[in-house]
C-alpha cells in the first residue's frame, strides 16, 4: 500500500457521494494498522469547496474533489480495492492537509 494510493470507498453508505479515498499517510509507517486518508468526492457533492482545502483531482478520467478536512485514519484491511495512484498531483494533496495542519 503506498503513499497516495487511491481505493474504492469501504463505507458503503457514503460511497455514492464519496466512491474513493486516497492514501496521504508516509511509506514509512508502513507497520501501522491504518493509513490517513482523504475521501475523494463527487462535484455535486462539494461544488462550494474551496479550492486550496478541496482540490480538484483525477481518477480514472473521473473529477472529484479531495476533502482535506474529512481526513481520517482508516483500517489498512479495510482499504481492498486499489483503482489508481494519485502521486503525479501529490502537491496538492499536500498542500490541502498543509492548511488543514496549518492554516497556511
Amino acid at each position: 500500500m503506498a503513499q497516495f494510493d487511491v481505493y474504492v470507498n469501504p463505507s458503503e453508505s457514503a460511497s455514492l457521494g464519496i466512491p474513493y479515498v486516497v492514501v496521504v499517510q508516509s511509506d514509512l509507517l508502513d507497520a501501522l494498522a491504518t493509513r490517513l486518508s482523504i475521501p475523494l468526492a463527487s462535484i455535486d457533492f462539494s461544488e462550494k469547496s474551496p479550492e486550496k482545502l478541496c482540490p480538484m483531482v483525477m481518477v480514472n478520467g473521473q473529477s472529484l474533489r479531495a476533502l482535506a478536512h474529512y481526513s481520517a485514519p482508516l483500517p489498512t484491511r479495510s482499504l481492498r480495492e486499489r483503482v489508481g495512484n494519485l502521486a503525479p498531483q501529490a502537491s496538492v494533496l499536500i498542500a490541502a492537509m498543509d492548511l488543514v495542519v496549518s492554516g497556511v
